[in-house]
């Protein structure tokens, strides 16, 4: 029984979760969709809405920008993602209160049978 256990271990020690969670949140915001297995979107569907959020407080009238750009950088990996980050992605969904990203399912992996998602912001860029 799961009684009184959240979160999600994947297999993983604590170490390995966070490097994961950190790669898959960076090439989200690189790609705006990536596919992945369920339980991993679910894992670090929390994560990318956090840091939209806080890029959206570093833009907002009076928010310290500096604080907000540190404290993504300590998750996102490449500068240039964490700066897209904040000049795209972020101005996008100033009027959103919340609910950046959508799953959806796209079946089974053919190796394995894992359930597949693709895991996308809900406000697409024009590319």
């Amino acid at each position: 029984m799961r009684h009184r256990v959240a979160g999600y271990k994947l297999g993983r020690n604590s170490g390995q979760r966070k490097a994961l969670a950190r790669g898959l949140v960076t090439e989200l915001f690189r790609h705006e969709r990536i596919s992945t297995t369920e339980a991993k979107a679910r894992f670090m569907r929390g994560e990318a809405e956090h840091l939209i959020t806080l890029a959206k407080r570093g833009l907002a009238e009076g928010g310290n920008a500096v604080h907000a750009r540190r404290q993504v950088a300590r998750v996102i990996t490449d500068p240039e993602v964490a700066k897209r980050l904040f000049d795209e992605i972020a101005p996008r969904f100033t009027e959103r209160p919340g609910g950046y990203t959508r799953i959806i399912k796209v079946g089974p992996r053919y190796g394995d049978g894992a359930k597949m998602v693709m895991l996308e912001l809900v406000e697409k860029g024009k590319d």
